[in-house]
């Protein structure tokens, strides 16, 4: 429900004027979110709603959809002609300096970036600066409840849990003469799932040898490798629970099939896993210290890790994203490598923690999920993997 003192407080803390919810068809799903307006409602033409940091907000509607925001509080104002539209729009915003909306400039985060430049042109013309709405957006998108928090926790238990159903299913494979191949796992990993009421939004990664070296490695009929003694695995898993609103789980943990797990492995895995250290703990220092985080600068620390071991051209995705009732949710990105992400990482925000180094032969990558609560103390869910599993100790 769309709670009009919260966001006035929410302006005011980020120091915006007032904030322009623009939609068209569907073009713009946050600023729907936000307004608790149905997806499957049919509106055809452009509507708008102005929240100011102080008094009423008011509705811009067409007059052939007059009603199309009479949920929400606010005065009405309906337009009929183009030329009226755009009196109306300057209207909006009349006596404001900085006006938010879901825009980035020079389309930095895309995640966030859905009003064309047509509009902002507009009410770049009436005199405002139009600002982004990216912070908002993850205030009221990305931000947990409690119950939100413990539907991941769930999760995190039932996710994790699959990770020994794995190995111990390729170690028995492998013993028995018969290896399990890369979507048998995948398999039993949906059916863990299933069984527990899981939701996995799309199959896991299941990634054996040379294959875990592709960051985005998918197992099908056509690629499936048979997972043998010698190999290298990556395991990438998420899900969540069925119930309404859940909050995902996103894991990933790397093994090697034998007793003994090669140098060569070990020293990968320690520079990737120093990378996550350093992330978690700028996250920790921040916080503690009371002090701004961006989601770039998460990035930066870990890529620097890797960096410094001469493996930087070998890390080629961002450090960790967003989590929340999508597997990528709306939240601050700790990127700067895809994007300048200067959101902030804000309280009651989860999300990933991940870098990766992939080589030719093989790829290490971790995976935690983070969690700031609303005092600050970070929480680190889904266990710290330590060292490669010896799948077959």
């Amino acid at each position: 429900m769309f709670a009009l003192d919260k966001v006035q407080s929410a302006l005011k803390e980020f120091g915006f004027d007032g904030w322009l919810l623009y939609d068209f068809r569907g073009s713009n799903k946050l600023a729907r979110r936000i307004l608790d307006f149905s997806s499957a409602a049919l509106v055809t033409r452009r509507l708008y709603y102005m929240v100011p940091a102080e008094g009423a907000p008011t509705k811009l509607v067409h007059r052939i959809e007059p009603g199309v925001l009479d949920h929400l509080p606010g005065n009405k104002r309906v337009y009929l002609r183009w030329q009226q539209l755009e009196e109306e729009v300057a209207g909006l915003v009349r006596g404001m300096k900085r006006v938010a909306m879901e825009y980035s400039s020079r389309n930095a985060i895309p995640y966030v970036s859905k009003v064309d430049a047509g509009t902002v042109e507009v009410l770049r013309g009436a005199g405002v600066e139009v600002c982004s709405s990216a912070d908002l957006i993850q205030y009221f998108e990305a931000t947990l409840s409690e119950e939100q928090i413990l539907s991941h926790l769930a999760a995190e238990k039932l996710t994790t849990a699959a990770f020994s159903m794995c190995w111990k299913m390729i170690a028995e494979g492998v013993r028995a003469g018969k290896p399990c191949t890369e979507t048998q796992i995948q398999q039993a990993i949906l059916n863990h799932f299933d069984k527990h009421d899981l939701i996995p939004e799309y199959p896991p990664i299941v990634a054996a040898g040379p294959h875990s070296g592709d960051p985005h490695f998918e197992p099908t009929p056509d690629t499936d490798s048979p997972i043998e003694d010698g190999d290298f695995v990556l395991i990438d898993l998420w899900a969540k629970l069925s119930t309404p609103k859940a909050i995902f789980s996103d894991i990933t943990r790397v093994g090697y099939v034998g007793r003994t797990v090669p140098a060569k492995y070990t020293q990968i895995f320690d520079i990737v896993a120093a990378a996550r250290a350093a992330a978690v703990n700028l996250v920790r220092t921040r916080f503690s210290e009371g002090k701004p985080l961006r989601g770039w600068e998460v990035d930066d620390a870990a890529r620097n890790v890797v960096e410094r071991a001469g493996y930087g051209k070998y890390f080629v995705h961002r450090t960790g994203h967003s989590i929340g009732v999508d597997i990528h949710g709306s939240g601050a990105n700790m990127d700067n490598l895809e994007t300048h992400d200067d959101r902030l990482v804000l309280p009651n925000t989860l999300f990933s923690i991940e870098p990766g180094i992939y080589l030719e032969d093989f790829g290490v990558h971790l995976e935690v999920n983070v969690y700031v609560d609303r005092t600050g103390v970070v929480h680190i869910t889904g266990g710290v993997q330590e060292a490669v599993v010896p799948i077959l100790e």
